[in-house]
């Protein structure tokens, strides 16, 4: 039999310290309570030492029995035989008698000799000796407790080890004594009510004392941020404040200090992962340089981590809803603590994807994104999506989607949709098939001619041999180029559309022959449309025409409805971001294609084909719905500066008709897309057409006075100007005696007349 090895796993370092902190809490409360038990005890003998000297004063003293002295019988010999030796009273003298009375009134429990079981009365013979015996009494002396010392560590020199030790204090006995004596006068003692403070006035200290912690917290984290490395202590100190005990702040300091520490751990951490040291490389000797970086990268590992295990910790409290002892925090406020915690841990799963605790912050945050709270779940899942999209190594996220997966079938696949959604954003390239089923199936290996020759016959060589042979034909009639191949190749955009336009040179022509779907190349073209280049160098549009050219018109009976109708509205969307000449070339292509798929005029018509809604954000042409949309783009063609892009935006939507009013002119009609496209190019800096110059009409004559007025009116004027221009004398006076009423009657005229 094995003997069993013991299985007690070695505790953490966070359990030793939380056991270590539990230890010296219990051996102070013990050492409190010893104190105070021993207080307690010293007080109550003094109670009775008073007790007992007052008692003694009034009361006649009692001889002492010898306490070795238990059987009776003995006890009552030896008080006969001291009753034979006592000398009696009345062969005393006076003086001595005297003396003895006195001794008698003054003895005590604690004047007497307590090495001695005599009586009082004694016999004569000794009485001389009664002066030295009450000499001999002990006396209580106020003398000081003896110092206990605490031995403390060693300290070696050259001459050897000097130990060290400390005096203990010792509390004051007369100070305990006024203190029992305020404690029997506390009932009596009555003390000032603290004056309550107003809410103004609780909001203006509240404010004060927050503005005292904000200082604090950007002081530290000043410090930390100007040197790293000499300051590392003080992350610890900043980290203390998660545990703030104000209640009027506690709350609002904790979420600046959680924000605080994880914008400092984005700042300072190293852009490398920090392993820990081997025993051989702690003993090694290193410069003070090295061992300050080390000291820097172990204290902010450790410090990191512990920072980890209170955002942990916060958001167990508020899924638990467990109120703590302490009470500081009420459960109100545990949320907002667990939403800035959350918060933190996303920012340092995306910022801080390549350091140490990376996978522990995916187990933290994983469970979060299936969370009931609808705010936490969803910057859970939109952390996930970022560290997606730009995790480049792919190691952050294998990590993720492995603890996803075990959550998910953990649940039994009852989890939220969102948390699956997550996974379109992973930069996958190529789904490597074929490697999972060569992991299943794993290939033949090949023998070597050693192999051969120790295990098989010359005739078997001569079989396997040929076998061989035949298998390697078959590896090259698959003609799979490997991943690395594919993925080597990061084309640009216009060399993608060079390819796409030379595949289809291929499949043209004699390459009809050819069984291959070129379904891939009309997704990927779809797909790119819109990354075309707006501004002058728009030198993708011509390939782009090129190639729908012989994707589209070339190949009409291989293209469906579905398609056609796809491109022809997402050329139209994109023919309102380019150049004049591009939206031209753009708009002539539509109209070719409209030609080309007669049915596809539904486009200009309101009323929707079929079941679906369109899905302008969906890359795939066959399934975008596009039947169900209009070309709205259109009509904000017709309002465009350039007069030829208007003229095509018009002809579009009356049909594209050949004859008639909105028809093209020949000029327009008979050329390609390509060749208008070069045609009204703004490459030379000029516009084509080419625009009116707006003439200027100088003014030859300035209009003054009667210029402005009709020839009738004009006439009208000067013949009673003339006539008022004669020379008769102006005599007001006729006319005021004239009625109003003969006034009102008058005829306007007839004043200037007579």
């Amino acid at each position: 039999m094995k003997a069993r090895r013991n299985k007690k796993q070695i505790p953490s370092f966070r359990k030793l310290l939380k056991t270590s902190k539990v230890k010296l809490e219990n051996k102070l409360k013990n050492k409190q309570f010893k104190q105070q038990s021993t207080l307690k005890k010293y007080r109550k003998e003094q109670r009775k030492l008073r007790q007992a000297v007052k008692d003694a004063v009034s009361k006649k003293p009692i001889p002492l029995e010898d306490p070795r002295e238990k059987q009776p019988g003995k006890r009552i010999e030896r008080e006969e035989e001291e009753e034979e030796e006592a000398l009696p009273l009345d062969m005393m003298d006076e003086d001595d008698l005297q003396l003895m009375r006195d001794l008698g009134q003054r003895a005590s429990f604690l004047t007497r000799d307590l090495s001695s079981s005599e009586p009082v009365h004694v016999k004569k013979r000794k009485q001389e000796r009664i002066i030295e015996k009450y000499e001999k009494i002990p006396r209580t002396l106020q003398t000081a407790p003896e110092k206990e010392l605490i031995h403390l560590l060693p300290i070696k020199d050259k001459s050897g080890i000097i130990p060290q030790t400390r005096e203990k204090p010792v509390t004051d006995n007369n100070q305990d004594e006024e203190d029992e004596e305020e404690m029997e006068l506390e009932e009596e003692i009555i003390e000032d009510p603290i004056r309550e403070l107003t809410l103004e006035e609780h909001l203006i200290e509240r404010r004060k004392k927050l503005q005292e912690k904000k200082m604090h917290i950007a002081a530290l984290a000043s410090a930390i941020l100007s040197d790293p490395e000499s300051n590392i202590k003080k992350l610890k100190e900043l980290r203390s404040m998660l545990m703030e005990q104000d209640p009027d702040v506690a709350v609002t300091v904790r979420k600046l200090v959680i924000v605080s520490l994880m914008e400092l751990f984005k700042d300072i951490t190293p852009s490398y992962k920090i392993r820990p040291l081997t025993e051989a490389e702690k003993s090694t000797k290193i410069r003070k340089e090295t061992q300050k970086l080390r000291e820097f990268e172990e204290g902010l590992v450790s410090q990191y981590k512990f920072y980890l295990e209170n955002l942990e910790q916060m958001i167990k409290d508020w899924k638990q809803r467990k109120l703590k002892k302490s009470n500081v925090v009420s459960l109100k406020a545990y949320k907002g603590l667990a939403e800035v915690a959350v918060k933190s841990l996303c920012e340092l799963l995306v910022a801080l994807s390549h350091f140490n605790f990376h996978n522990n912050i995916i187990v933290l945050i994983v469970p979060l994104m299936n969370d009931v709270s609808k705010s936490i779940s969803e910057m859970c899942c939109e952390a996930v999506k970022k560290l997606f999209k730009q995790d480049k190594l792919g190691q952050a996220s294998l990590g993720v989607i492995k603890v996803i997966s075990g959550f998910v079938k953990g649940r039994n696949y009852e989890v939220r949709p969102e948390m699956l959604k997550t996974f379109l954003c992973l930069r996958i390239k190529e789904v490597e098939v074929k490697k999972d089923t060569e992991d299943i199936n794993k290939p033949k290996k090949f023998m070597t001619f050693k192999e051969k020759r120790k295990t098989l016959s010359r005739m078997q060589r001569k079989w396997k041999k040929a076998e061989e042979k035949l298998e390697r034909e078959l590896l090259e009639a698959e003609a799979s180029e490997s991943t690395e191949k594919k993925l080597k190749l990061d084309l640009s955009y216009q060399e993608s559309l060079h390819c796409v336009q030379t595949a289809f040179h291929i499949l043209s022509g004699q390459g009809d022959v050819l069984n291959i779907d070129p379904m891939k190349f009309y997704t990927h073209l779809y797909k790119t449309l819109f990354k075309l280049h707006a501004g002058a160098t728009n030198e993708g549009v011509e390939t782009v025409l090129q190639c729908l050219d012989v994707m589209l018109t070339k190949r009409r009976k291989q293209v469906s409805q579905q398609r056609a109708l796809a491109f022809i509205k997402r050329l139209c969307t994109l023919a309102l971001h380019v150049l004049p000449n591009s939206s031209i070339g753009i708009l002539a292509t539509n109209r070719i294609l409209m030609h080309t798929f007669p049915k596809t005029d539904l486009l200009l018509d309101n009323e929707s084909q079929g079941s679906g809604v369109f899905l302008p954000e969906l890359d795939e042409p066959e399934y975008c719905n596009a039947q169900n949309t209009a070309l709205w783009e259109l009509h904000a063609l017709r309002r465009h500066y350039h007069p030829i892009v208007q003229r095509f935006a018009a002809h579009l939507i009356a049909g594209a008709p050949s004859e008639g009013s909105e028809a093209l002119k020949p000029d327009l009609s008979r050329r390609s897309a390509t060749e208008l496209f070069e045609t009204y190019s703004m490459a030379a800096m000029t516009f084509n057409p080419p625009v009116q110059s707006s003439s200027s009409k100088r003014k030859d004559e300035v209009l003054q006075g009667d210029a402005f007025l009709n020839e009738d009116l004009n006439q009208l004027i000067k013949r009673h100007c003339s006539e008022v221009a004669t020379h008769l004398p102006l005599d007001f006076s006729r006319y005021s005696t004239t009625s109003l009423r003969s006034r009102w009657h008058a005829s306007p005229l007839e004043p200037l007349q007579r």
